[in-house]
């Protein structure tokens, strides 16, 4: 019996039919909120695993730039953080992409296990 851990570190297999369709709505997500919510209407049919996980990161990277740039309007230390943000961002944005990708049902770095805990109902 397979650990439930593990199962978002794989790669899926690219002979499915299903894979393609999912894929395409996993890159989707990650284009912007408007590519979000594409995604998330496409997904509302046959629900698929692999673009659900993404559709949920890329979620979680939508409501991490709100909240960084919420804090930006702080003068000083919140443009600071703000800057400093934005690079992570795109760092995790890119990281999320590659995976979508490639297929692979991976966490994007820094704040992906949470965004799984925190949307695994959604």
């Amino acid at each position: 019996m397979e650990n439930k851990e593990n199962i978002t570190d794989h790669t899926i297999s690219s002979n499915s039919s299903v894979n393609k369709e999912a894929k395409n709505i996993a890159i989707i997500s990650y284009i912007t909120i408007v590519g979000l919510i594409i995604a998330f209407v496409m997904n509302s049919d046959k629900k698929h695993e692999f673009s659900s996980y993404h559709i949920h990161q890329s979620l979680g990277l939508g409501l991490t730039s709100l909240a960084i740039g919420f804090i930006g309007i702080i003068p000083i230390i919140g443009w600071i953080i703000n800057i400093l943000g934005v690079f992570v961002l795109l760092y995790m944005w890119i990281m999320g992409l590659v995976n979508a990708t490639n297929e692979k049902q991976k966490p994007i770095p820094i704040f992906g296990k949470k965004y799984e805990e925190w949307f695994k109902n959604v």
